[in-house]
This record gives structure tokens, C-alpha cells and sequence, in this order.
């Protein structure tokens, strides 16, 4: 008898969240069969294939910021628990790592990642807290990035 995931096995599966499953099957990336009660199921045999897929993903970006240099230890701890997080999650990853104020919109590594944004060439950001992106207009960030999964640790 096949065996069938519900939707958050599924999103666990992938290490995704549930509203990203349900947004892969409205794209058509993955397709689910209902029960009587109208709750989707996943066939498992069918994920195997859209693992492989994801496998062949763009990198998930993860972006760490400090204000100053004299913080570079908390540089690093951003760093170090989102590369963790991320490949606990199975993720290629590209790392950015930024020193300057949230205001400074004319950060080298907040540039590069806005153009890996633009430029579709990574398929997620990662960020400790959106503050670490900009302290003010993150929004703005996350507006290019509506058709990415966005996680915030």
C-alpha cells in the first residue's frame, strides 16, 4: 500500500514551512490527493523526485550584520547559527557577512545581496532578525524577495 504524508509531514519533509507546500502545489510543483474531509496528502514516492529537485535548488542566502567592528564575535555567532540552521536543513548556503550601521544602505554585502535577489540566483534569505537586514525599509527587501521562502530565525 502506498504511503501518503499529510502537509505538515510533508513541509517537514522538505524542510519547508506548510504555507510554502501549499503555494508548490497552487505553482504545480507538487500535486496531493484529498480526503474525505478535504485534507491534502502527499504521496511519498512523488516527493522523492521533487527532493531531487531541490537538491539541484540555488543556494539559500543567509545574511549576518554588526554595526561595529568591536562586535565581530556577535558577527560570528550569526554566522555560525545560520549556516547551522541551514545545513540542519540539508541547504546549500552562501553566506554574506556585513559590518555597518542598519541606516548605511551602501553596505557591500547588502548590495551583493540585493543583486542575488534581483538577479534570481539564490532561493531563500535567512536572516537572525530582520533588524540585522536594515533597520529601517527591510520591507522594501522583502517585497523582491514575495516569491522566495523568507526565514527568520
Amino acid at each position: 500500500m502506498p504511503r501518503y504524508f499529510t502537509i505538515g509531514e510533508t513541509a517537514d519533509y522538505f524542510g519547508v514551512s506548510v504555507d510554502t507546500i501549499r503555494r508548490w502545489e497552487s505553482e504545480g510543483r507538487i500535486t496531493s490527493q484529498r480526503t474525505k474531509g478535504g485534507h491534502r496528502r502527499f504521496l511519498a514516492s512523488a516527493l522523492a523526485g521533487i527532493e531531487e529537485e531541490e537538491r539541484n535548488e540555488k543556494p539559500t542566502l543567509c545574511y549576518a550584520r554588526v554595526s561595529t567592528r568591536d562586535k565581530k564575535d556577535d558577527l560570528e555567532r550569526q554566522a555560525n547559527t545560520l549556516v547551522a540552521y541551514c545545513e540542519n536543513k540539508g541547504w546549500q548556503v552562501e553566506l554574506i557577512k556585513d559590518i555597518g550601521s542598519g541606516l548605511n544602505y551602501k553596505k557591500r554585502g547588502l548590495n551583493k545581496l540585493i543583486d542575488k535577489i534581483l538577479n534570481e540566483e539564490v532561493s531563500r534569505l535567512i536572516i537572525t532578525d530582520k533588524d540585522r537586514l536594515l533597520r529601517f525599509g527591510s520591507e522594501l527587501i522583502f517585497s523582491l524577495c514575495s516569491h522566495y521562502q523568507l526565514d527568520m530565525d
